[in-house]
């Protein structure tokens, strides 16, 4: 198998892997039923897959940093293969939580050693395009992984899911053994080196920006499933279609998104995506009453928000460019920890409220992180339209 293929089979085997974390947002509904709790009780699955991921990610990473990468990669599909096998024979909500806990370290350790791998197979005028390759494999597991599992989940059971995603990590160990090659680690970064870019206060506006910003997205779609079944009423098939046509415009978005960051620049295509972003959202919460309104809504809602990921992380990367690693992983802890904290105040939202309240929610998020950053660019003159406040 050349390295093009490789590059390949990493990425199939990420959408493997980010089904696992994006799925239970979209069975969300019947994992609470089986598990006998409520919608917003169930949230916390998500909360304690986004802080594992987060917090374990980057423990595991530089723990293990001298570790042939082949050995981690299989490591790291042992660990999704056993959290999958523990969710589906063991009782109780307790357990789904750990199981959920080992299930996020290694996705998450699996995606940071797949992209750095794919970069490392590909020629030097390639590296970024097999990076955007394996990214790609997380994009197709919302197109398709989360409309799939719901469907699966529908005519059978939820834990057959994980069934499935256990057998195919089994088998991705295997595949991972005889075709990539041994590889070797590299220093870790000191967790000191990585705080102390935090003393950059543009550096900490950018991450604040992102946080509001993703907490605003993940806060609707932490409750996607159980949202669609109550405030538009649709039926077990419009959920199914509606969450395929989300992952589509999830795709669309990202490309857009980088597109219009190099031809418009940062300032203009994140302000502007986040403004629609707070429409597509209030509109989901107040005529969206049909699955006709709220496909096309969703479909809004998925492309603005994704389409503001590139700028995101180009503008960390231009904040601190002999930093662009530390500055990405930093970029992905800050994106758990708002998934975390949206799971959270989503499940306040529904229980102190309403289902639409999350919606309402989502969009007063993402204004105040459209806020900060129009004062943000307004106030700067760096000619790299970075964001900063002087």
């Amino acid at each position: 198998m050349n390295n093009t293929w490789k590059v390949y089979l990493l990425a199939f085997i990420t959408f493997m892997t980010a089904t696992s974390e994006f799925i239970i947002a979209g069975i969300l509904d019947k994992v609470a039923a089986s598990a006998h709790i409520s919608v917003s009780s169930a949230g916390q699955l998500i909360t304690a897959f986004a802080v594992a991921n987060a917090i374990g990610t980057p423990v595991v990473m530089m723990a293990m940093a001298k570790m042939d990468r082949r050995k981690l990669l299989m490591l790291s599909l042992a660990t999704i293969m056993l959290g999958s096998v523990l969710t589906i024979v063991l009782p109780g909500f307790g357990f789904l939580i750990f199981s959920r806990v080992l299930l996020a370290v290694g996705s998450g350790v699996f995606a940071t050693i797949a992209k750095t791998l794919a970069s490392r197979l590909a020629s030097p005028e390639r590296r970024a395009g097999a990076i955007a390759t394996v990214i790609t494999g997380a994009s197709a597991a919302l197109i398709a992984g989360v409309p799939i599992g719901r469907v699966v989940a529908a005519a059978y059971d939820w834990r057959v899911i994980f069934w499935g995603i256990g057998i195919l990590s089994l088998l991705a160990i295997f595949t991972v053994a005889r075709m990539f090659p041994a590889t070797n680690g590299e220093e870790a970064v000191p967790l000191g080196k990585q705080l102390t870019l935090l003393k950059n206060p543009k550096i900490v506006i950018g991450l604040g920006i992102i946080f509001f910003w993703q907490l605003g997205y993940a806060v609707l779609f932490s409750y996607i499933a159980p949202f669609l079944l109550t405030v538009p009423r649709m039926s077990e098939r419009e959920v199914s279609a509606a969450l395929f046509a989300f992952g589509i415009a999830t795709l669309i978005g990202s490309k857009f998104g980088g597109f219009l960051t190099d031809r418009i620049g940062i300032p203009r295509t994140l302000v502007g995506g986040m403004v629609v972003h707070v429409i597509a959202l209030v509109l989901l919460s107040t005529i969206a009453g049909s699955a006709s309104a709220a496909i096309p809504l969703m479909m809004l809602w998925a492309f603005s928000a994704w389409s503001s990921g590139p700028g995101m992380q180009y503008n960390l990367v231009l904040l601190a460019p002999e930093a662009s690693g530390i500055m990405l992983s930093l970029y992905g802890s800050i994106l758990q920890l708002s998934i975390a904290a949206a799971a959270g105040i989503g499940g306040i939202a529904v229980r102190s409220a309403s289902m639409p309240a999350v919606s309402w929610t989502g969009a007063a998020s993402v204004a105040v992180a459209a806020c900060i950053a129009a004062v943000s660019f307004s106030s700067t003159r760096s000619s790299s339209g970075s964001i900063a406040m002087k």
